[in-house]
């Protein structure tokens, strides 16, 4: 099927929590919208059911970031699918914590590989292929600015992500295609509250002044902004929505 008058979008890392969220919100902008998904099929299946019942157009491609041939791939199926793109979300990554002096350069080289060549793989495929007009986005974090004990490797290839994110807006200068970094507090999704009591979550809840937890409806909020004619202005920038959490 393929509909080059639509309007289509492509969010890696969507079969749930801040991603599927996304694919839905673009869904319901009028986006026809691609659910990429690294693993089981079932969750990303699931995302793109829940578009279609509420009267959008969505598929679901596998393909592990981390790898250039699935992410050409990827882009390739979506091209097929629904057309060149106009806006690209990068969601996909990992986060697993461990301390620098563990010395653990497999955990370091697997989180790098995913978080920070994911996303040059994203980047690279996604600037050949956006449309004029478009535009891009990868996820960071907030928590760059708290530098938390075990967050080293995420940090770093987070920390590469926003820098990538001035590199490509400069790269893309004359095609009127905005590249934004989103850097989210802690949000509300199934992996973050795994294993954390009801304690714990309350004490994090007061980290920031509006006293809750991010939901994934807001960083789509966001996203459906950044990706709308009237995000057109922002451009190179990281935005923080985290309630305060951090600046």
């Amino acid at each position: 099927m393929t509909n080059s008058a639509t309007n289509s979008a492509i969010i890696t890392g969507a079969s749930g929590g801040i991603g599927g969220s996304i694919a839905k919100r673009l869904a319901k902008d009028g986006f026809s919208v691609v659910v990429n998904y690294a693993g089981k099929p079932a969750p990303a299946q699931a995302v793109v059911a829940d578009i279609q019942a509420a009267g959008g157009q969505g598929i679901a491609v596998q393909a592990d970031v981390a790898i250039a041939a699935d992410v050409e791939r990827l882009f390739k199926e979506s091209v097929d699918a629904f057309g060149r793109p106009n806006v690209v979300v990068h969601c996909a990554g990992i986060m697993p914590l461990f301390l620098i002096a563990s010395g653990d350069v497999t955990a370091f080289d697997k989180v790098i590989a995913t978080n920070l060549r994911g996303t040059f793989l994203v980047f690279a495929q996604a600037a050949q292929h956006v449309l004029d007009g478009g535009r891009i986005m990868a996820f960071s974090s907030s928590v760059l600015a708290k530098s938390f004990p075990t967050y080293g490797a995420y940090i770093a290839s987070k920390a590469g992500v926003e820098g990538m994110v001035h590199v490509l807006a400069n790269e893309l200068r004359g095609r009127n295609i905005t590249v934004n970094a989103v850097a989210p507090g802690q949000v509300r999704t199934d992996l973050f509250l795994k294993g954390k009591s009801d304690a714990l979550i309350d004490e994090l809840k007061k980290m920031n002044p509006l006293e809750r937890l991010g939901m994934p409806e807001d960083m789509a909020n966001l996203v459906s902004f950044l990706a709308g004619p009237e995000g057109g202005w922002i451009n190179s920038q990281v935005l923080r929505p985290n309630g305060g959490f951090a600046y």
